[in-house]
């Protein structure tokens, strides 16, 4: 096994680790330092959290949202590995994507008309 084909993983994961302790180091360090009370208080989502209340249920609306934007964010990583491949794979590979670009546009037309793309 030639493990001179991992040099470039374990100096990417060096360069990706340096640069986060760079990050943290220099945020602390060039940061602002005036702390106040709204800067220490805990954020939801643009929702002022309550003291008394810690157990609110949040409507159904910031989960589907969020599982939307996962689906839609899986179809664009399934399109990259193709959209590269393109020339090897032929009318099969455009054929089977095509397919997969449909299906998950049925579903974008189903959640367009069920609302579910409405911020209200």
């Amino acid at each position: 096994m030639d493990l001179s084909l991992y040099v470039p993983i374990i100096v990417l994961a060096a360069l990706a680790a340096v640069f986060a302790a760079f990050s943290l180091v220099m945020g602390s360090l060039a940061g602002p330092k005036r702390w106040n009370r709204a800067k220490l208080e805990a954020y939801e989502s643009g929702i002022e959290p309550t003291p008394g209340n810690i157990r609110t249920r949040f409507p159904v609306k910031y989960y589907l949202t969020a599982m939307l934007f996962i689906v839609f964010d899986i179809e664009i990583i399934f399109l990259y590995p193709w959209a590269v491949a393109f020339d090897k794979l032929g009318v099969f590979g455009l054929v089977e994507m095509v397919t997969f670009v449909a299906t998950v546009l049925v579903a974008y037309a189903y959640v367009w008309r069920r609302g579910g793309l409405e911020w209200d």
